[in-house]
């Protein structure tokens, strides 16, 4: 039955459209805008309604710790710095937190370079199919080797799809990318190692150039022997 329904031509209702001497207000809201308008403008009454309740149940006398830890800079509300937040021992455990994490994205980059540096090495270099023939006597080994001279097609660069060119193309450019990442990566590993061991405790200092032996343009430190107990 519900096919022969829809079977069935029926008018088409059409919206009223603005009348041609209100046309400057622009289109005729529906009910559907009404319903939206409606609800937003209850939600924002509601909130007013909300904050005039509590701003009138307000105790005077109330206090917490946030009141002592703000400042109003032209009448916005700024928190105090929290740059001694956390100890030295806090923030030597989250430095090596973050040197471990380092540590392994360094290490699984450098396994995805070994992995795809093996694979396009494989591409590259096709091993040959070499088969061993025994012959009776010298005549029976030169037919056999002119039928290998003859069935030994190397097919050229060319022949190559185009899909498997550009498969390559991809990988050696990732390949460059990741090999540039870890680059990136074991730098960031030796800047932060080296920022953890100056915050350690122990008498260190920084070496002139004229006291290197191998001149660089990072700075190096030395530290101070301590006879351990």
């Amino acid at each position: 039955m519900s096919s022969l329904r829809n079977a069935i031509s029926r008018r088409a209702h059409k919206e009223r459209a603005q009348l041609s001497s209100r046309r400057k207000f622009g289109l005729l809201e529906k009910h559907k805008d009404y319903v939206v308008r409606a609800k937003a403008f209850h939600k924002k009454e509601e909130t007013l309604r909300k904050l005039k309740e509590k701003a009138a149940f307000r105790n005077p006398d109330e206090f917490y710790f946030q009141m002592i830890k703000t400042r109003t800079v032209d009448g916005v509300h700024k928190p105090e710095s929290q740059a001694n937040k956390y100890t030295q021992e806090e923030l030597m455990l989250m430095k090596t937190q973050d040197i471990g994490y380092i540590l392994q994205k360094l290490q699984s980059e450098r396994k995805k370079i070994e992995k795809l540096t093996a694979v396009l090495h494989s591409v590259d270099n096709h091993p040959s199919n070499r088969h061993i023939y025994y012959a009776e006597d010298r005549e029976e080994a030169r037919e056999l080797q002119s039928q290998a001279s003859e069935s030994r097609v190397t097919p050229p660069s060319g022949d190559i799809p185009d899909l498997i060119k550009r498969k390559t193309v991809a990988s050696y450019r990732e390949l460059e990318a990741r090999k540039s990442r870890v680059n990136q990566l074991e730098k960031l590993y030796m800047e932060m190692s080296l920022k953890k061991e100056l915050q350690k405790k122990g008498r260190k200092r920084k070496l002139r150039e004229d006291e290197l032996v191998c001149p660089t343009s990072k700075p190096v430190y030395k530290w101070r022997s301590e006879r351990k107990r």
